[in-house]
């Protein structure tokens, strides 16, 4: 799954770019049940010019993150 970033504000002019980005990720409702039940996370960049992933994401990432699902 890819995050939908920055779709939300214009986030840059000419002059500047905003140093806080956003993603989000539009997870089905199995995704976080699968979640909520424990099952392990990873995340990643996929850019022609970086690429890096974390997996498993750490358990105290992870718990925050599930924690924000509700």
């Amino acid at each position: 799954m890819f995050a939908i970033a920055d779709e939300d504000l214009e986030r840059d002019t000419e002059e500047k770019t905003s140093s806080v980005h956003f993603m989000r990720f539009e997870l089905t409702p199995d995704m976080v049940q699968a979640a909520k039940s424990g099952a392990s996370l990873s995340m990643g960049i996929d850019h022609d010019n970086y690429q890096q992933s974390l997996s498993p994401v750490p358990d105290n990432i992870r718990n925050a993150l599930v924690a924000d699902l509700g």
